[in-house]
Parts: C-alpha cells; structure tokens; sequence
C-alpha cells in the first residue's frame, strides 16, 4: 500500500490555528489498523511488551465528562529513559478510513489528546495526528492513570464528536491502538524522531515543522537546540512500526 496520507482539503493548507499555542505559551505554564490482538509476554531488553486493545469501547469517564475545551501542551520534553514507562503508541480508524480529513476534524483530535493526556498524567513527547491514524509517545508517572485507559477516553470522545460533525450518530471510528514499553535507549530515541519527522514520511510536507499536527513546531520550540540535534540525528529508517496506512 502507498505510504501517503491525503492532503487537507483545498483551502486548508497545513497552518497552526492561533488556539493551538504550545511550549512556555501553554496555558497551564507558569508563564501564562492493526488487525491482531497480541498477547502480553515478558519485557525483553531492547523492545518490549505489546498489547492491542480495543479503542472504540467507551468507558465511563467519556462524554460529557471531559474536561473544559483547553489545549494544555505539554513542557519542554525529558528525552530519557528512567523508572517511569514510556510507551510507544500507534492507533488506526476502523478499516483505515479517512475520518479526520479536514482542518477542523484534526484540531479535534489533536485537542482531545491534550487534555486527555493532561487529565490522566501522561507527559506526551511527541505525537502524530493524520486522517486515519496517529502516533505518540507518551511518558507514564506514578500518579498516571492506566494507559488503556487514557487511550480509549481519547477514542470515544473523538469518534462522538467526530459522527456529531458529520451526521453519523453511532458509527465506529477507531479500530484499536497498540502500544509498545520503550527500554533501550537509542530505539526510544529514534522513535520520537520518527514521530516528529512522520509528516515528512507520509509527503505532507516538506520541512517536519511545517505541520501543525504534530509535534515537531512544539519539540522545536521548547527543547534546547542540542536537544534537537541529537534527536534529529536518529536514523528513522530501521525503525519497524506498522505505519501503512
């Protein structure tokens, strides 16, 4: 299958909306599909366990129990490996539809992760937003509520929000998510530049930064210029994810 996402639609050229501040403007700042089911196994050193699960079940915290429509970026990034978990996320709409094709629909999602992310302590150091799919890397504390969790929130809030925007009341978006435990630290690396440069990867763009759906601006802006040189010098061509959409 092409590895090429759609473009937004005519009119809609890839341009941060003002709403969507990040980094020391953040509004919480003190200045301001995968189609198999995977059993859980051991934690090997280098790579480790991974689980699917079902992203399309609502738990009770959904709906109109989310939290106020505030966008809280995260803070400049830690981009090392200790005893928290770091996770490595990829989830894909049902059957690889297009669902989230415009501007308005990818500020959606991008917005429901922020404060998800935020709400259930998640600490996200790079994400991903496309048309049917996305990618984050997020950074679990002791006070972090369960990944699944967080995840499935995520899923059921964006899929209402998504049918009450197109009429579709009651149609499945998300298919499920996978996520991967990061231990070694140079593949963890490569993943978060992988993620930063997957808008490059898909031909959205040309210079990563140029998309507002990701966190490449963000990363940009908040980490120190050696913080970047040292992630963006991480080869993303062995890095194996099912990114085939």
């Amino acid at each position: 299958m092409e590895n090429r996402e759609s473009q937004p639609a005519q009119g809609d050229a890839p341009k941060a909306p003002p709403a969507l501040e990040c980094g020391d403007l953040s509004p919480l700042s003190p200045s301001g599909g995968l189609v198999r089911q995977t059993a859980p196994r051991p934690a090997a050193r280098g790579e480790v366990a991974t689980r699917t699960f079902d992203g399309n079940k609502s738990p009770p915290e959904s709906g109109d129990k989310s939290p106020p429509a505030k966008i809280p970026w995260p803070h400049a990034p830690v981009h090392k490996l200790d005893e928290n978990a770091v996770y490595f996320v990829t989830a894909g709409t049902l059957h690889k539809e297009r669902f989230f094709v415009d501007r308005t629909r990818l500020d959606l999602l991008q917005r429901k992760l922020m404060q998800l992310a935020s709400q259930y302590h998640w600490q996200l150091e790079a994400w991903a937003m496309f048309s049917n799919h996305y990618h984050i890397v997020a950074r679990g504390f002791p006070n972090s509520a369960d990944l699944g969790k967080f995840l499935k929130h995520l899923h059921s809030d964006t899929a209402r929000e998504l049918n009450r925007l197109d009429g579709k009341e009651g149609r499945k978006v998300w298919f499920n998510f996978r996520e991967t435990k990061l231990t070694f630290e140079k593949s963890y690396l490569a993943r978060l530049n992988y993620i930063h440069q997957n808008a490059v990867h898909h031909n959205l763009v040309l210079v990563a930064n140029q998309y507002p759906w990701c966190s490449a601006a963000w990363f940009e802006r908040v980490a120190t210029p050696a913080m970047v040189q040292t992630i963006y010098s991480f080869k993303t061509d062995q890095v194996k994810v099912e990114d085939d959409f």
